[in-house]
This record gives structure tokens, C-alpha cells and sequence, in this order.
């Protein structure tokens, strides 16, 4: 046995030690808390370890260790020595739990289901097992197989993820970097709100007297005032203002059981 390997053998069975002896105390002594954080820290390497296995997927390094340590805290807390399983084997599994869950539940772009979360983390691993066990990449049935769903839920899967990651709308497209893709993107036409009554408005205008097709034209498309209007027409401007008053009465009916 080499020294490093004595030295990290001696540190877990120190480790170990300080669970076998918080675990032997009554859970209201006094000295439980600060064993309990003596504990923790002797097995910190061990969180600190598997979360840089994590790193590079684009969460910061610093957020997985913290992850990391709260599944160890979780360990420490539940470890139980009578269980007769070593605490690194108890461990391992409720921290990479811990981190994986870290993955599904903040690191989407796009919120989609757990379920779709919990696949799309399952096809992953099945197509780096199933890469190295057949020498190729899986189909889409190879990796049904290997989970035992339908290829189907494979497929749905596979566009489930597509949500994981977005692209800003800041991402500068084109040969001069110039545009950006929010650039690329229509706007609100407030004039689609309109159609319908433009639409309704030709019948609606076919319901009035010639005058007062007349009067409502050169109002609003000659823009005329009313008494320019009163004169072209040869009547009084109150009559106008009545007129006017009268055929709007009308066209608003008119729209009104149209829409």
C-alpha cells in the first residue's frame, strides 16, 4: 500500500468514525451538532469529487459543489450504520441524485414536464451505454429496447430536449454580424384587428341614404370640417351635425350585430 493510499485510507476511516459515533448519540445531546459538522467536512472531497464530474455542462462549477454538498448533508443526516452499508456506497447515489435533480429542475431553458426531463436524462445515458456496448450510435430503437418504452416515447423524448437550451435573441446572424435574430422576428399589425371591420363596414355603409354616404366621406376621408361640408352640400352646419350624428347612430347598429 502506497502512502497517499494509506493516508486517504486513514481520512475515511476517520470519516466513518465520526458517523458511527453521531449516530451512537441521543438525538437531543448537545455534542450531535458539532459532530454532525465535523462529519460533513471530513467527507466534503467526496461531494467536491462527484460534482466536477458534472462540470462542463453548463452550470458553474461552484453551483454543483454546492448542490453536491447539500446531497451530502442529506447522507450524513440519514446514514444509519446498522444498516450495514458503508457510508460512501449510501452516499454516492443521494449526491449524484441530488445533482442530477439540480439538471431537471433548474437548468432548462423552457419549462416541460418531469416526465420529459426524467426521459430525456435516461436517453442520455442509454445512448452513451449502448454507443460503447454495439460500436455505433443507436436508433431511436436500439434505445426504446434498452429502457423498454416505445420508440414513440424515445421520439418524444428527443424533442422534449430540444427545450433544454435557447437561443437568445441577441444571437447575431448574417455574414456582417449586424442583425440579430430579435431583428428576424414580426411585431404586433394592429391593423389584424381591424379586418373584421373593414370587412363588416362596406354592408354597413350600404344601409345609409346617399347624403349621408356623402356627409360621412367627406368627413373622414376628405377631412373636411362641417361647415366646409354644410357648403358643399348646400345645407346648414347643424344640419350637418345631425346628419352626421344620425349616420354614425346607424353604422355603429350596423357593425354591432355584423361582429
Amino acid at each position: 500500500m502506497t502512502m497517499t493510499r494509506a493516508v486517504h485510507t486513514r481520512v475515511a476511516d476517520t470519516a466513518t468514525e465520526l458517523l458511527v459515533n453521531l449516530s451512537a448519540l441521543p438525538p437531543g445531546d448537545p455534542a450531535r451538532a458539532g459532530l454532525r459538522d465535523r462529519a460533513i467536512e471530513a467527507w466534503l472531497p467526496l461531494a467536491r469529487h462527484l460534482a466536477h464530474r458534472y462540470s462542463g455542462r453548463g452550470e458553474p462549477t461552484d453551483d454543483l459543489v454546492q448542490t453536491a454538498t447539500v446531497g451530502l448533508i442529506k447522507a450524513v443526516d440519514k446514514f444509519d450504520p446498522e444498516r450495514g452499508v458503508d457510508f460512501a456506497g449510501y452516499a454516492i447515489p443521494t449526491i449524484i441524485g441530488e445533482i442530477k435533480r439540480h439538471f431537471r429542475d433548474r437548468t432548462w431553458s423552457v419549462r416541460v414536464p418531469r416526465r420529459l426531463q426524467e426521459l430525456r436524462l435516461a436517453i442520455t445515458e442509454a445512448n452513451s451505454t449502448l454507443t460503447h456496448s454495439l460500436g455505433r450510435s443507436p436508433t431511436v430503437a436500439d434505445v426504446a429496447t434498452h429502457l423498454g418504452v416505445s420508440e414513440e416515447d424515445v421520439l418524444e423524448g428527443l424533442e422534449g430536449a430540444r427545450a433544454y437550451n435557447a437561443t437568445s435573441l441577441s444571437t447575431p446572424i448574417g455574414a456582417d454580424g449586424m442583425t440579430e435574430l430579435g431583428d428576424t422576428l414580426g411585431g404586433e399589425d394592429s391593423e389584424f384587428e381591424l379586418a373584421e371591420t373593414r370587412v363588416a363596414l362596406g354592408p354597413a355603409l350600404a344601409t345609409l341614404d346617399e347624403r349621408e354616404q356623402k356627409i360621412l366621406t367627406l368627413r373622414f376621408y376628405g377631412n373636411l370640417t362641417q361647415s366646409q361640408i354644410a357648403d358643399q352640400v348646400g345645407i346648414s352646419q347643424m344640419h350637418v351635425s345631425r346628419l352626421l350624428t344620425k349616420a354614425l347612430g346607424k353604422l355603429r347598429a350596423e357593425l354591432h350585430e355584423a361582429l
